[in-house]
C-alpha cells in the first residue's frame, strides 16, 4: 500500500505540504481518521479531510510552519482542536493533539491520544498510524461512523483480529468489550 506521501491527487499534494513542514520540525507523527482505514484495507472509505496525530509540544510550531507552507487557520471555538485549510486543494486537516482525549463533552474517552511514536510514527515525516492504534481512535471517538470502520475493518483484516484485542486490554478494557461487540456483528455479517 502507499505511504502517505504517495496518495494521489489533490490528497497527495496535501500531505506532501504536511510533510514538508514536517521535516522542517525534525518531527513525526501519524495520519489517523479516513485515509488510515482505506490504507489499512477497507479501500470503499472515502474521506473529505486529513487527520494528524502530532506530539503536544510541537503543534504551535506545527501551526506556525503550516501557515508559511500554504496552509490557513481554520478558527474553532475554545476547546477545540486546530483545524487547518489547505489553500492549494482546499481540504481541511484536522490536527489530533498528544494528550487530547476524544469522545464528546458528554461521552468523553476514558484514554487520551498517546504520542505518535507510539502509534506508528517513525523517524522524521508523517507514515500511516498502525491498525490496533487506529481501532482505539476510533473506538474513543465513539460515533456510529467509526464503529462502521471498524466492522469492515475487523472483516478485511481478520487475521489481526487478536492482536487488536490485545492492545485494546492493554489500552482500556472498555475498548476491549466495545471491539468484541463489533467483531461479533462483523462476523455475523459475513455469514450472511
Amino acid at each position: 500500500m502507499f505511504e502517505p506521501q504517495d496518495l494521489p491527487g489533490r490528497y497527495g499534494r496535501a500531505v506532501r505540504d504536511i510533510d514538508r513542514v514536517m521535516h522542517s520540525l525534525g518531527c513525526g507523527a501519524v495520519i489517523g481518521g479516513g485515509w488510515a482505514v482505506w490504507r489499512h484495507g477497507y479501500i470503499g472509505r472515502v474521506t473529505q479531510d486529513i487527520d494528524i496525530v502530532l506530539p503536544a509540544d510541537r503543534i504551535e510550531e506545527f501551526l506556525r510552519g503550516a501557515l508559511l507552507a500554504g496552509f490557513e487557520d481554520i478558527p474553532v471555538g475554545t476547546g477545540r482542536w486546530p483545524r487547518l485549510w489547505h489553500k492549494e486543494t482546499n481540504i481541511q486537516v484536522d490536527i489530533l493533539p498528544e494528550g487530547g482525549r476524544p469522545g464528546t463533552a458528554a461521552h468523553p474517552a476514558p484514554t487520551i491520544i498517546p504520542h505518535p511514536a507510539r502509534m506508528g510514527a517513525t523517524g522524521i515525516g508523517l507514515r500511516y498510524v498502525t491498525l490496533p492504534f487506529l481501532v482505539e481512535l476510533k473506538l474513543a471517538a465513539g460515533r456510529a461512523r467509526d464503529e462502521s470502520d471498524i466492522i469492515e475493518l475487523v472483516r478485511v483484516n481478520p487475521d489481526q483480529v487478536d492482536e487488536i484485542r490485545a492492545h485494546l486490554r492493554a489500552a482500556h478494557q472498555q475498548y476491549a468489550t466495545a471491539f468484541d461487540r463489533l467483531v461479533a456483528r462483523a462476523r455475523a455479517q459475513q455469514d450472511q
